[in-house]
Parts: C-alpha cells; sequence; structure tokens
C-alpha cells in the first residue's frame, strides 16, 4: 500500500490535525453550526429525509475523522496485526473524550463519539488491510522470476 515511511509521516501529520480537532477549547463547529441547520433546512425542503439532521452529520464527521487514523496504522503495522489499527482507534479516542471530559469544560465528551470513532477506524483498517491483501494475492500469482 503506502510505503512505511510515507504512513509514519502521514500519521505525523494527521496527529497533529486531530490534536487541534479534538483539543480546541471550544467545540470546533460552533462557528459553522448555523450554516449548517441552514444547509439541512435546504436540504430537507429538497427532499432529504428529516432523521438526515445534525446528529447524523456529527456521526458521520467523527467517522470520518478516524477513518485515516485506522487506515494509516494499518499500513504501517501490516496485515497480520491489521487489528491494532482498531485498538489504536479505540483508545485514542477514549483519550480525547476523557481529555475533553476532564480539561475541557465547553466540550462535551460523549461515549457515542467513541463509538463513531472507533467505527471509523475499522472502516480504515478494514479497507487498507483488503488492499493489502489483494496485493499479496497478485504477488503471489506472479510465476517465479528465473535467469
Amino acid at each position: 500500500m503506502l510505503p512505511r515511511r510515507a504512513a509514519i509521516l502521514g500519521l505525523g501529520a494527521y496527529a497533529l490535525v486531530l490534536g487541534l480537532i479534538a483539543f480546541w477549547p471550544v467545540p470546533v463547529d460552533r462557528g459553522a453550526s448555523l450554516i449548517l441547520m441552514r444547509w439541512l433546512g435546504k436540504l430537507h425542503r429538497w427532499g432529504v429525509p428529516t432523521w438526515f439532521d445534525y446528529g447524523v452529520v456529527e456521526v458521520a464527521s467523527n467517522v470520518l475523522l478516524f477513518i485515516p487514523l485506522g487506515a494509516l496504522i494499518a499500513g504501517i503495522l501490516g496485515l497480520r496485526f491489521w487489528w491494532g489499527a482498531v485498538a489504536a482507534g479505540f483508545l485514542v479516542s477514549v483519550l480525547i473524550e476523557f481529555s475533553q471530559l476532564v480539561f475541557l469544560p465547553a466540550r462535551l465528551a460523549s461515549i457515542a463519539d467513541v463509538a463513531a470513532n472507533t467505527f471509523g477506524a475499522i472502516i480504515g483498517a478494514l479497507a487498507v488491510s483488503l488492499l493489502m491483501a489483494r496485493r499479496e494475492a497478485v504477488r503471489s500469482r506472479r510465476p517465479p522470476r528465473t535467469l
């Protein structure tokens, strides 16, 4: 998949962005919530079901935010230990939510966020694992090189 060094550098950049989002003193969507509510209202008028609301967008955002974490860590750990990416996603999410609970009173810690974040890490880890398994299967089908 990705060369290991590129995945490690990508993970470092991702960790920086995730840290800014997770530990920002106020909710990162505070300034955009009014705009988001207007867009949701327009989408509902255009026929999008009303169950597609702010809560759905928030959960989907948490899932999407952790897909790269699962993918990058699975790429680093390799096919045999892909599940470590899921464990890392869960542990990072618990750490973030616990830190928000203890240190950031303006932020709302949530078990639902841990579940959504972990699900995102699962998606990323499985996607990369499937790609790595496919690559291994293609490599094993090639005839050996001869002189």
